[in-house]
């Protein structure tokens, strides 16, 4: 049955419309974003298929070109539509932290660091570049695979400070695995980065652990 064809409450555009986006369930935000189903299936079906097919928000976030067009009635045109809605979601909360003291504002930057590195398949570890009044100068991806000693150099996050003025640092990384928890190794890079940039009179404020719908603060935890 087409979704023009669902009592109207029902459909998910007007279900947004009256009462709110947190009251649709992901496929039926999807699907309108999808517009449009396919042969035998609405929009709401093709959506529930595509998050089943790419394991959720975030296999669909993190799927490549291939992947997201394998099943039928998506294309090319639609994954660049969905990349360019995700580009604009990052920048928004760009935006939204920029000028702004972080310290003051951390669900904000909760918000920014999931959406920067959440979608991701394999460790990226990020560091926001901060000058003294805790504002944001950059944010930059610095090293991806296992967080790890033989991974994250500490003198090249310390030149990149020095290179942009820092005054502070915020760390953040993703566990693929969706576990928000410290390990070892994030604890004992945390401690070696911390050493290293207060030769050079850079604070670390934060290190954020990226997860399944969470992001864990390492100072809020007594960690860092």
């Amino acid at each position: 049955m087409s979704i023009t064809e669902w009592p109207e409450e029902e459909r998910p555009r007007e279900k947004l419309l009256s009462r709110g986006a947190q009251a649709l369930t992901d496929a039926e935000l999807l699907a309108i974003f999808l517009r449009t189903g396919v042969s035998g299936k609405s929009a709401v079906d093709l959506a529930r298929d595509l998050l089943a097919e790419l394991g959720g928000l975030k296999g669909l976030f993190g799927a490549d070109e291939k992947g997201f067009c394998r099943l039928k009635g998506l294309g090319k045109a639609k994954y660049a539509q969905l990349q360019a809605m995700l580009a604009l979601s990052r920048r928004y909360l760009e935006e939204e932290i920029k000028d702004r003291d972080l310290l003051t504002s951390p669900e904000t930057t909760r918000a920014y660091l999931k959406a920067q590195l959440y979608h991701h398949a394999r460790e990226v570890f990020a560091c926001v570049f901060l000058d003294n009044r805790h504002r944001v100068i950059r944010c930059e991806e610095l090293f991806q695979g296992t967080i790890d000693g033989a991974n994250v150099h500490p003198r090249e996050v310390v030149r990149r400070a020095l290179e942009l003025h820092a005054s502070a640092v915020i760390f953040a990384h993703n566990h693929p695995s969706g576990v928000t928890e410290a390990s070892q190794a994030d604890l004992r890079i945390t401690q070696r980065l911390k050493d290293a940039l207060a030769l050079v009179e850079v604070r670390v404020l934060d290190h954020f652990i990226v997860g399944e719908g969470d992001a864990a603060s390492l100072a809020e935890q007594g960690l860092l």
